[in-house]
């Protein structure tokens, strides 16, 4: 073996074969230098252990012996290539400057360079899951000489590979993705005096003969390059995918239901990775969308982690989960299993059915990892916040066939007023199964247990003030809430070749709750409250499945990406409340003693089952001109008891948007959409009520500044809901309505994320919401108000700083700032919720396997106020002064 390593790094030759087929290899020729950056820990080279298979050589390197012949433990890649009895981890004390990545050809194989001549004191870590190989490279980063942080992206450089990509993922770690359409790469070692090699090939290459890349490739570095002097020198084009741990995401799927850049896609979506929920240490989905513009909470389950949420002015109960329907606003979504949140702006029914005209916010949850990979953690708090959590995940097998992951935590605390208590448990395992190359079967199930007695509601007095302490219970301490929110099923994907596929999946959420509580409806006098009280158990069942085929192909020199389906959901409600009757509260002088009545008993049922049918073409008429085209036919079927009959409707839900991107940089995009909504009711005639619709026109700009590292997306929209319900001023019948309501909401939205300088991240945004009503029958009339919990104005700035060398080195802090205007409480706007400004903060530590921080939510102690309900009594406090510290380690 050379010596040349000591003195120049070494050379690591990781062949890549989709089908484990080691075959010859016929590679592409081309080399690139290009641009960007994440986060991730660092670990050893010993993680790579199960994909390394035996090297066979390529251009006289020699072989390097493989990790199964050598004795354990392996902690860095200078151990692959010296025989050590008693090997020992070698620290990094300075990151090493990876000055350039290069693409060249080989008679085996494409290599992917890193350059540098440190290379031995580099560590790798295996990130890899699906079809994706993913590996994280510690104590290094993509630096020209100049200082400048380049990212290096390749599209389509072979049959059956998608994309790979070079990229810091954060401060200290360079993350390498190669994205398989069909199988898992694999990997042979050998050392060279270059510095760290990546040589890919698919089975499908290996029967071709090379090809040229193509003419559309060029570098994405705005570095100055040498103009290549034949075809074979032509760079290939470079930029981020996959996963990643920092802020700036550049793909999602919820928008199309394909993997889609957001660049490509002519609607505003806003992503919130993982990173950030790490970072501000986010307890439910409401806090965790508040990095979004146009987001607001409108409703909770008495603090129970679900409800719903305010999108561009409109209410939307819940959330969907993968893509497909999940829990309303009565379901329980726990933070633990997530590993994403995508937020889609606008109407949503071309792909996801009845859905209000302002947007759905998407879950992605975890998903198994082919890797070993072990997460403890504890926190502590303010309160007696006490919360424990582990996510474990891995092979179940030799041959990485049967992969599982469980996530699961548990988590107590007092309230901020008296009597109130919360306890939230969590489990979710989850199992991928691959039978064979192209079909995969996961099986995931969630349980969410909420146990507690929440905090009230206060309340606002004649005069539109509020006159009560936040601590002041307004309620009578009851039994409390028992909330379990179960979700189970799978998912199948079956690829019939690289370019189609079959995806069927199917989900029921069963949600049972529990309660004995009071809750404030009217303050009489302004002191006395009277309450709704009840003993209720209630069920909320949801039943979906889908099933659709996605295709790639090409009419003449145009790519097209097809995506036609079909679901099913049935969503059943048994509702059975027993009435009581207690006093009415004095809220300057509280008696919880009270004697209660028992009243009647009630039982309700209702079921809507709707099916729908989907069809979208994704067509590239050029590079830079990309037109997005759909519809979504529905029926529905409501049935809301004895008394009425059942009704039935049905929709058509049109897309369509355009994408010029003049840059590589900038995109310009508009689009038209339509959303639906069933009613439910009868007219006075006896009629049933036609849906309500929602119609968008959008336009906007998405641009990425300062080497690609920070994403903006620029969005100016309109939306008109129309068929809504008022009341029939020729019937003296309150149950009967008339269907002669609109509402209209026009706004500018403004996204930021990613990465300004190396170590400080940052996700800002800012809505303008104009949303009123247009009109409208009702006495007084409303026409001209606002809606409801709707700011004009909201703001946020979250960004964290880390420092990248020296003593501080894993040292970060972040700064948070939440405003929101002020808002009407009602319809009627009778009276405001006021602004406010929430100012949070962290200081974390960062050292290999090891995560220690405090997070404060709303550092300076600030009164506000959430959200109303749509009624002075019950409006929602925001909590004060919270401190949590936490601490994980990862192995």
């Amino acid at each position: 073996m050379k010596n040349s390593w000591l003195y120049s790094g070494f050379h690591l030759w990781l062949a890549l074969s989709l089908s484990g087929c080691l075959s010859a290899l016929v590679m592409m020729p081309g080399s690139a230098q290009v641009k960007s950056e994440s986060n991730v820990n660092s670990a050893a080279l010993s993680n790579l252990t199960p994909l390394l298979k035996a090297g066979k050589g390529n251009r006289n390197y020699p072989r390097i012996r493989q990790l199964s012949e050598v004795e354990p433990p392996i902690t860095n890649a200078q151990l692959l290539l010296v025989q050590s009895p008693t090997p020992q981890i070698t620290p990094i004390s300075e990151i090493i400057q990876i000055t350039g990545v290069k693409a060249n050809s080989t008679d085996k194989g494409v290599e992917i360079i890193l350059q540098t001549p440190l290379g031995t004191q580099l560590q790798i870590r295996n990130r890899s899951t699906g079809n994706n190989f993913i590996a994280d490279v510690s104590g290094g980063q993509l630096r020209l000489a100049s200082g400048e942080a380049f990212t290096f992206r390749s599209e389509k450089p072979l049959a059956g590979i998608t994309e790979i990509t070079v990229t810091n993922i954060d401060a200290n770690t360079v993350r390498v993705t190669v994205v398989g359409v069909a199988a898992m790469p694999t990997v042979e070692l050998f050392d060279d005096n270059t510095g760290l090699v990546f040589g890919i090939t698919t089975a499908a290459t290996a029967m071709q003969p090379p090809q040229q890349p193509q003419a559309s490739q060029k570098p994405t570095s705005e570095t100055p390059q040498q103009k290549p002097t034949t075809q074979e020198d032509e760079p290939i084009e470079l930029v981020v995918t996959g996963e990643q741990d920092g802020y700036r995401v550049q793909d999602a799927t919820t928008a199309t239901r394909t993997d889609t850049p957001l660049r490509d896609i002519p609607q505003s979506i806003q992503v919130v990775p993982r990173q950030v929920l790490e970072d501000r240490n986010v307890r439910t989905l409401t806090e965790a969308v508040e990095t979004v513009s146009g987001v607001t909470s409108a409703d909770t389950v008495f603090n129970a982690p679900g409800g719903s949420y305010t999108i561009r002015g409109f209410e939307q109960a819940g959330n969907f989960r993968n893509g497909y329907r999940d829990v309303g606003s009565f379901g329980l979504t726990s933070t633990a299993s997530i590993e994403r949140v995508e937020v889609l702006k606008g109407p949503a029914s071309v792909l996801f059915g009845a859905v209000e005209p302002g947007g759905i916010i998407n879950v992605i949850t975890k998903q198994p990892l082919s890797e070993p990979y072990y997460n403890l953690e504890f926190q502590a708090g303010n309160r007696d916040l006490y919360e424990s959590s582990i996510d474990f995940s891995g092979p179940l097998n030799d041959d990485k066939t049967l992969l599982y992951r469980l996530n699961a935590s548990y988590e107590s605390s007092n309230g901020f007023q008296d009597f109130v208590t919360s306890h939230l448990t969590t489990i979710a395992p989850s199992i991928t199964w691959k039978l064979g190359n192209r079909t995969d079967l996961n099986l995931y199930y969630e349980s969410t247990k909420f146990n507690g007695i929440p905090e009230s509601f206060n309340t606002f007095f004649s005069d539109n003030t509020i006159k009560l302490p936040r601590s002041r219970y307004l309620s009578y301490p009851l039994d409390g809430q028992h909330y379990t929110t179960q979700k189970y099923g799978y998912t199948l994907n079956h690829k019939f070749s690289d370019n189609w596929q079959l995806r069927n999946n199917f989900s029921i959420t069963a949600f049972n709750a529990i309660e004995e509580y009071t809750v404030g409806t009217d303050l009489v006098d302004d002191r006395f409250l009277e309450q709704y009280a009840a003993r209720r158990n209630y069920m909320v069942d949801n039943y979906f499945g889908q099933i659709d085929l996605v295709g790639k192909f090409n009419t003449g020199s145009i790519p097209h990406q097809l995506v036609f389906g079909f679901d099913v959901n049935r969503n059943v409600t048994i509702f059975n409340p027993t009435y009581l009757s207690v006093p009415a509260l004095d809220v300057f002088n509280p008696n919880y003693n009270i004697p209660i009545t028992t009243l009647d008993t009630s039982t309700s049922y209702g079921t809507i089952q709707s099916y729908g049918f989907y069809l979208q073409d994704q067509i590239s008429f050029q590079d830079n001109l990309k037109l997005l085209i759909g519809g979504r036919f529905d029926w529905i079927s409501q049935n809301n008891g004895i008394d009425q009959p059942e009704q039935n409707d049905n929709a058509f839900s049109p897309r369509i948007g355009l994408v010029y991107q003049p840059s590589k940089s900038v995109s310009l995009y508009t689009s038209y959409s339509q959303s639906f909504n069933p009613n439910s009711g009868l007219n006075g005639d006896g009629s049933q009520f036609e849906p309500t619709k929602g119609t968008q026109y959008e336009a906007g700009i998405k641009a990425d500044f300062l080497e690609n590292r920070l994403s903006t997306t620029l969005a100016v929209y309109q939306i008109t809901k129309t068929n809504i319900t008022t009341d029939d001023p020729n019937n003296d019948d309150p149950n009967y309505f008339i269907q002669i309501g609109e509402v209209r909401s026009q706004g500018i939205e403004l996204d930021i994320t990613g990465e300004i300088l190396p170590g400080w991240k940052a996700i800002a945004s800012y809505a303008y919401t104009n949303a009123e009503v247009t009109e409208d029958n009702s006495d007084p009339p409303t026409v001209g108000n606002r809606l409801e919990d709707v700011p004009k104005n909201q703001a946020s700035l979250w960004t964290t700083y880390e420092f990248q060398n020296g003593d501080f080195k894993g040292l970060g802090f972040g700064l948070g700032l939440f405003y929101v205007d002020t808002r009407a409480g009602d319809l009627a706007n009778e009276f405001e919720i006021p602004d406010y400004l929430r100012t949070d903060a962290a200081i974390y530590y960062r050292r290999d396997a090891l995560k220690a921080a405090i997070n404060i939510r709303n550092l300076f102690d600030t009164e506000y106020f959430v959200d109303s309900n749509g009624t002075r009594a019950r409006v929602k406090t925001g909590a004060p002064f919270t401190i949590i510290g936490s601490i994980s380690w990862e192995f």
